[in-house]
């Protein structure tokens, strides 16, 4: 299959492959002009020179695929062998503000450095990072994962970080809006239920969100329910994204639904959608991208499913495509061509990237 442009007016599905290359199945589905990005996790990788052969032939199949990867830092980092650096956790980071904010600052401009310099190094355009999630203390699925409890300590070094990755030239994802770490319940196996009021949570979890707006390249809002503004989880919620993230926050990147595959992920009013339907009400609330992980394993005949339930939806009228949603997809890809290897780990700023790195 030869390289082509763009063919879709809106191609708003991120989808994963099977393994460490493309099968017959992978090549099919990414050549569908309604996917528009891939999702790499652990099971893609074996080394620098397979992920970045597996990269490029994605890049074969379309150029404007976006290629993504959950990859933090801490626990959350896909890859660590063959040079990988292993990243600090964002708590550790938040640590070391107490005790000396300036070189806080500085090693969380050096995480993100090393974070994006790496994987653009290999090919990845895009990772889900930074969490901007407070850490109260009690939630297991973020945990460490969070900056700090303070949110104006979590919204100045998130900004450091995505500082360091533009700086590589990887755009950032803030995430879970408008915040998964007050509740302690996993939304990975369970719905998590947030009772405070709105009031509260802009005053509180959401600040980051406020702060940072006009710098965030995207968001993924979270698998939570929030009663007291609406029953239905933020990432399905016109009210979360549109009302107040779009209109109160003035966010006008590009916003992912979470893994749609997790257990909160396909219950909208108490009933269990199909990834067609689950996908399709993410897109309506007001996301530009849906996010299906973890299908293409096996036959791959879930993913299929939604491939071909999402065109019948587009040509039944259900779903109409967003040119403006395309717009946001495709300002998430690099302007400019990554460093190999090579040149990025003789490069004056990764070396003192790394050097920063090993002084937390």
């Amino acid at each position: 299959m030869t390289a082509t442009t763009t063919s879709s007016i809106h191609a708003p599905l991120i989808i994963d492959v099977a393994g460490t290359e493309l099968n017959g199945a992978d090549r099919r589905r990414l050549a569908n002009p309604l996917v528009g990005g891939v999702i790499h996790f652990t099971r893609n990788w074996q080394d620098r020179a397979q992920m970045t052969a597996l990269n490029a032939e994605i890049k074969a199949i379309r150029p404007d695929l976006l290629i993504c990867v959950d990859h933090e830092g801490g626990r959350v980092q896909r890859f660590r062998t063959d040079g990988f650096t292993h990243l600090p956790s964002m708590r550790s980071l938040g640590e070391l503000w107490m005790r000396d904010a300036m070189r806080a600052t500085q090693a969380a401009t050096a995480a993100g450095q090393v974070l994006a310099g790496e994987l653009r190094a290999c090919g990845i355009d895009f990772s889900f990072a930074p969490v901007l999630d407070l850490d109260y203390g009690g939630s297991s699925v973020i945990g460490n994962r969070s900056f700090h409890r303070d949110p104006r300590v979590v919204a100045l070094l998130a900004k450091s970080v995505m500082h360091g990755m533009l700086q590589m030239g990887m755009r950032n994802c803030g995430k879970h809006f408008p915040g998964h770490g007050f509740v302690n319940a996993d939304s990975h196996v369970e719905i998590p239920v947030d009772r405070r009021s709105l009031k509260a949570i802009l005053a509180d979890d959401a600040k980051p969100y406020d702060w940072l707006a006009g710098t965030l390249a995207a968001v993924m809002p979270a698998h939570v329910i929030y009663p007291k503004v609406d029953a239905r989880p933020a990432g399905f919620s016109s009210k979360w994204l549109q009302d107040v993230l779009r209109t109160r926050l003035a966010f006008d990147g590009a916003i992912f639904s979470d893994d749609l595959s997790m257990e909160a992920g396909r219950y909208i009013d108490g009933e269990l959608l199909s990834f067609t339907d689950a996908a399709l009400t993410a897109l309506d609330a007001g996301c530009d991208l849906a996010l299906l992980c973890n299908q293409s394993i096996g036959d791959g005949h879930l993913l299929d499913e939604l491939l071909q339930g999402f065109d019948a939806a587009r040509v039944g009228g259900r779903w109409q495509p967003d040119v403006d949603s395309e717009k946001r997809r495709l300002a998430l890809l690099p302007s400019e061509a990554a460093s190999d290897w090579r040149a990025l780990t003789a490069s004056h700023r990764y070396r003192d990237a790394q050097h920063r790195l090993q002084a937390i």
